[in-house]
């Protein structure tokens, strides 16, 4: 069956839906949609977006999803027994080939292939597993909102392995806090970390995810400092004692698994302390900056540096620290240059890793700086993005939503300037 014909049948099956739901008639339901009842699906199989959102009212439905159902089928994506291949194989063959595609970076084919394994499942445990190699596809193409549904469909799945469940919920806290979902991140974190002082993991390797734990607790308390003053020494110190916990940890397994790259996970940590001393009066602002400008030494060249992966990442967050403590406690000149140090680092390294949590930050800071220097000058000064940047910051409002008003603010007032 063709991809229009398969369009077409998606389309009669959501409005056969919409019918039965709302005990309507034809004619009734193509009044509500706007077409002719003798053309209630068209030909093309394409539907225009007035018409979807007309579809998606009555099936009172998100719009998003009734385009993913006409678009992409359920939302579990293949039918069970079927693979890309044509041939019926079994889940831990389709496993085996979204484990090649992870490696390989290709996270479009690793989110198909989960979706394909969630089909071929036959217990708990591996469509939890399923979910799991989703949510890091997903991850992996920076769609953070759709990392947090798969995340919490696998924990829908009923009663599944210890290990899944934990795997699982660690997932769902870091999408929470990369989308600024703060207080359900640290519920989340705090569940956990309750867990695992009770029962601490028998196996070395699993002291990683221990860690992580911490990590992602000690960097939702750094967030949280500043958004609940009232609770600022308390979120401070506990803070601190996380991204220190973290960092020791990741340490000592960096020697015991003999995995640099988790001294880079470590190094993340030592620079979200920093901003954290910085508000806590631990640590003057122009010291901690001036730290964080001195280590970016290691990054002047992203290409002959030697360093990869976590290592180039942590810079980029110590950039992200470094910027929240100059736009929050420098002024003039001092805090000027220092943003754009930071500021374009940052951008470099979140290009050269595909990395749209940090491009989210960059774009906010960069907007922030523009608004501090029109309000403190009266001048009305414009901000000036280019061509790359428009569709950056396009991308960006769709991986977060609560960039979007944000977003728009930039696309609908800043000076486009056409790049050579």
């Amino acid at each position: 069956m063709d991809t229009q014909t398969e369009r077409r049948q998606r389309l009669e099956n959501l409005l056969h839906l919409a019918r039965v739901a709302r005990g309507w008639s034809r004619a009734k339901l193509a009044r509500a949609v706007g077409r002719d009842p003798t053309k209630l699906v068209p030909e093309s199989g394409n539907p225009k977006m007035d018409y979807l959102v007309s579809l998606a009212e009555v099936l009172e439905w998100p719009v998003g999803d009734v385009i993913e159902a006409v678009w992409n089928g359920s939302s579990n994506g293949a039918q069970a027994g079927t693979s890309t291949s044509g041939a019926a194989r079994c889940f831990r063959d389709a496993n085996e080939e979204l484990m090649s595609a992870h490696k390989d970076g290709d996270f479009r084919k690793v989110v198909d292939l989960s979706r394909e394994m969630f089909n071929l499942a036959q217990n708990g445990d591996e469509r939890t597993h399923a979910c799991i190699r989703e949510a890091a596809g997903w991850d992996g193409l920076g769609r953070y909102p759709r990392v947090l549904e798969a995340a919490r469909r696998g924990l829908q799945q009923g009663p599944m392995s210890l290990r899944l469940r934990l795997v699982l919920q660690a997932t769902l806290a870091n999408a929470q806090y990369t989308l600024w979902e703060l207080t359900p991140a640290l519920g989340t974190c705090e569940v956990l970390a309750r867990w695992y002082e009770e029962n601490p993991p028998e196996k070395t390797y699993d002291f990683k995810r221990v860690a992580y734990v911490h990590y992602v607790r000690g960097h939702t308390r750094r967030r949280l400092m500043v958004l609940e003053p009232e609770s600022l020494e308390s979120h401070c110190d506990g803070a601190i004692a996380d991204l220190e916990k973290a960092a020791e940890m990741y340490s000592k397994l960096s020697d015991e698994l003999v995995d640099t790259n988790l001294l880079g996970i470590a190094n993340t940590c030592k620079g979200g302390i920093l901003e954290v001393e910085v508000e806590r009066g631990l640590r003057t602002p122009g010291d901690a900056v001036g730290q964080i400008l001195d280590g970016l030494d290691a990054v002047v060249d992203l290409e002959s540096g030697g360093l990869t992966g976590d290592w180039i990442e942590s810079y980029g967050w110590w950039c992200i620290f470094g910027s929240n403590i100059a736009l929050r406690h420098l002024q003039g000149r001092d805090l000027q240059q220092a943003m754009a140090v930071l500021t374009n680092k940052a951008m470099e390294i979140a290009d050269r890793l595909d990395n749209w949590a940090m491009r989210e930050r960059v774009f906010t800071m960069q907007y922030t700086l523009h608004q501090n220097v029109v309000d403190a000058t009266g001048l009305d000064l414009q901000f000036t993005i280019d061509d790359e940047d428009r569709s950056l910051i396009t991308s960006t409002m769709g991986r977060f939503p609560n960039f979007r008003p944000l977003g728009w603010k930039i696309l609908e007032t800043a000076r486009v300037v056409q790049t050579l």
